[in-house]
C-alpha cells in the first residue's frame, strides 16, 4: 500500500507540473525601457531559450522592476537576481576600475566607443574584473553620448554654474561636474523623475535612451548636446547561479551573452536617432554649445580623467588600456 501511495503521489507531481517546465529560471533585470538595454535582454531571452532548450527560462525585468540599480546589483552578487544590465558607472563600489569608462574626452565618438569596448582583448578584461566579487561579465556594449538636461536649460558652458545634476555615481562624473561648476548628484534611475519634480535636483545627464522612454520632457524642454562622455553598459550574471548550473548550460549562458552582441549594438545606432527625433515631436528641443565653447569645454574636461586616477595604479593602468584601444580603433 505504502508503495502504491508513493506512485500516485509522484504521478500525482507530475500532473500539476507544466508540460515543458524549464530546469532553471534566470530573472535579468535592466533600469530602463525600450532601449538598448532592454532590447538586448529580449534578444538574449530568445536566444538562450533555443540554445537551451528549454532547460532555462528567461525572465525579463525592465524599468527597474527588480528595485534600483544598487539593489538590483547586490542581488546579482547573492544570486537572488540572475543577471543584470547596466551603466559601467553602477559598478564602481565593485571595482574602481569601471569608472574609467566616465572619463570625459576619451572617445572619440560613438562609433569609435563600440569599436573599443568590444575589441577582444579590452572586453575580455572588463568581463571578469568582478568575477571575484560574485559578477561574471556576458557582454558590453556603447549605449551612445550622455547629454544634458535641466529645468533652467543649458544654452552655454556658463549655465552650468550653480546646478545640481544626476550622475550616476562615479568619482570621474563627480570631478567633471566640478570642472564645470556643477554639483553631481549620485542617483538611480528610478529616482529622477521625482527629484527632478521635487527640484532636489536642478537636471541629470543621460541619453536619448532615458530622456524619451521616461518621458523627460514632461520636466525639461532643452536638452544640450556636447558628446564629451560615452555611455557604456555590461551585462553581467551571478556567479553564485551560474556555478550551479550543469557546465553545459554554464557555457550557453556566456556564450549566448556574446553572440547577441553586435545585433544588439546595430539595433542601439538606429533606435538612438529614432529618440532623437522623438524628443522633438514631443516639443522638445536639442541645443548644442558654441564652438568656443565646446573647446573651453575641452580643456576644461581633458584633464579630468589622469587628476582621478592618478593616485590609483590599478585604476590609472585601466584607464591607459582603454586609451590604447581607443587609439587602435
Amino acid at each position: 500500500m505504502r508503495r502504491g501511495l508513493a506512485i500516485a503521489l509522484a504521478l500525482a507531481v507530475l500532473a500539476a507540473a507544466p508540460a515543458g517546465a524549464a530546469e532553471f529560471v534566470m530573472k535579468f533585470g535592466t533600469a530602463t525601457l525600450n532601449d538598448a538595454q532592454h532590447h538586448y535582454l529580449l534578444l538574449y531571452k530568445d536566444a538562450l531559450e533555443k540554445a537551451s532548450k528549454g532547460r532555462i527560462e528567461v525572465q525579463v525585468y525592465p524599468a527597474s522592476q527588480l528595485g534600483a540599480i544598487p539593489v538590483e546589483i547586490q542581488g546579482v552578487q547573492v544570486g537572488s537576481i540572475q543577471a543584470f544590465m547596466g551603466p559601467v558607472d553602477f559598478f564602481t563600489g565593485i571595482d574602481q576600475r569601471f569608472g574609467v569608462f566616465s572619463a570625459p574626452m576619451l572617445f572619440k565618438d560613438e562609433a569609435n566607443a563600440a569599436a573599443t569596448v568590444h575589441d577582444p582583448a579590452l572586453e575580455a578584461k572588463l568581463l571578469q574584473i568582478a568575477a571575484p566579487k560574485g559578477l561574471v561579465g556576458m557582454a558590453t556594449m556603447s549605449v551612445g553620448a550622455s547629454h544634458y538636461a535641466a529645468k533652467k536649460p543649458i544654452l552655454t558652458l556658463a549655465d552650468f554654474r550653480g546646478k545640481k545634476l544626476r550622475i550616476n555615481g562615479s568619482d570621474l562624473e563627480r570631478a567633471k561636474m566640478a570642472k564645470l561648476g556643477a554639483t553631481g548628484v549620485a542617483m538611480a534611475l528610478s529616482e529622477v523623475m521625482p527629484a527632478l519634480d521635487q527640484g532636489v535636483i536642478d537636471g541629470t545627464i543621460s541619453g536619448w535612451a532615458v530622456f524619451v522612454p521616461f518621458k523627460m520632457y514632461t520636466l525639461v524642454h532643452v536638452v544640450t548636446v556636447t558628446n564629451d562622455t560615452m555611455l557604456i553598459s555590461v551585462a553581467m550574471v551571478s556567479k553564485r547561479w551560474l556555478d550551479g548550473l550543469p557546465p553545459d548550460l554554464q557555457k550557453l549562458v556566456l556564450d549566448t551573452g556574446h553572440a547577441i552582441e553586435a545585433d544588439a549594438q546595430a539595433w542601439d545606432v538606429q533606435s538612438l536617432k529614432t529618440l532623437e527625433q522623438q524628443w522633438v515631436e514631443h516639443g522638445g528641443e536639442v541645443h548644442k554649445l558654441s564652438d568656443a565653447d565646446l573647446a573651453k569645454m575641452r580643456t576644461l574636461l581633458t584633464p579630468v580623467g589622469d587628476d582621478v586616477t592618478k593616485a590609483q595604479p590599478a585604476v590609472h593602468d585601466m584607464l591607459e588600456d582603454v586609451r590604447a584601444v581607443v587609439a587602435k580603433h
